[in-house]
């Protein structure tokens, strides 16, 4: 039934883009999807600026698998942020894939429908679901350890990957096949610059704008709020001069954690600003990927030598 469905996803492939082309690009939902709305246009990838690179109007959710030369079995779903408004891809997601697959490591970005286009405002979050599930569910397939699958997220992006650590078994869309048996809770999850708190006095972010208007969602949507003794390990790296998403939102998770006894680690660096993605030239951002690197190796999600390191 599982080998089906994949088939199912495979023949429901959207195009990929030619440059860095993934190995496979998979449809989230082979039908209907749950929720409403949607962007009244094409989507579109930013050109200047800060939007350079940068994906709106995601109208068919889905998965870009890249897979390494060599793989030593982890995968991990990569979250591009942009405050639930767009999804950096070029300058953020593709380069930690690039990372990963050097490494041995399957990555896999996800281009989730973003309330900013107009879809309801847990999209983002039925998206990060089914695409974890459909990861475990079809991992024989895939060639990855479904108890080796991690999810790392940027910005908004980080938000989601906390929300799937920490709720990923809430009900955010009804089960549509045998996929969504399957946990959607990450075995890990690094979250970079991310936004953590929709309350106050941190609830300046566009993020928090975007799911205002979800039931409860402060306390709901506040990540630090939802850590339990069952929550997977957290990796957090941010800068102290944040001026989009404070550091105190790193913080505020990494004391949850430390309360509930669970196992995390900070990196809080005294600059890089906002979106410094692999990290910021001429700044010790420049560092977390390694330092990121050598916990999953003292966790066991990879070997403890990988190529690249």
């Amino acid at each position: 039934m599982i080998l089906r469905l994949l088939a199912l996803f495979l023949l429901a492939a959207v195009p990929a883009a030619a440059q860095q082309a993934p190995a496979q690009t998979f449809k989230l939902w082979p039908g209907a999807m749950p929720g409403s709305g949607g962007p009244p246009g094409p989507e579109n990838v930013g050109e200047k600026g800060s939007a350079k690179g940068a994906v709106t109007n995601v109208t068919i959710p889905r998965m870009e698998i890249y897979r390494p030369a060599k793989p030593n079995g982890a995968a991990v779903l990569v979250l591009g942020g942009g405050g639930y408004f767009r999804i950096q891809i070029e300058s953020a997601a593709k380069p930690m894939a690039e990372w990963l697959t050097a490494r041995g490591i399957t990555a896999v970005i996800l281009y989730y429908r973003l309330p900013g286009d107009g879809w309801n405002a847990d999209a983002p979050f039925q998206d990060g679901q089914r695409a974890m599930r459909l990861l475990r569910a079809n991992s024989a397939k895939l060639g990855i350890d479904p108890k080796r699958i991690g999810v790392l997220g940027f910005s908004a992006g980080g938000h989601l990957a906390g929300t799937l650590a920490t709720r990923g078994d809430a009900v955010f869309y009804p089960a549509t096949d045998v996929a969504d048996h399957v946990s959607a809770i990450p075995d890990f999850a690094a979250l970079i610059y991310p936004v953590i708190s929709m309350r106050a006095p941190i609830d300046t972010t566009r993020t928090f704008r975007e799911l205002k208007g979800l039931p409860d969602f402060r306390d709901a949507f506040s990540v630090e709020a939802h850590v339990t003794a069952a929550t997977p390990p957290v990796f957090l790296a941010h800068a102290a001069d944040d001026p989009i998403a404070a550091p105190e939102h790193s913080l505020r998770l990494h004391a949850a954690m430390l309360a509930a006894k669970r196992p995390v680690e900070l990196h809080l660096f005294e600059s890089g600003g906002h979106s410094f993605a692999l990290g910021k030239r001429g700044t010790t951002t420049t560092a977390w990927p390694r330092l990121f690197g050598a916990w999953m190796r003292n966790h066991g999600w990879v070997p403890a030598k990988s190529d690249g390191e």
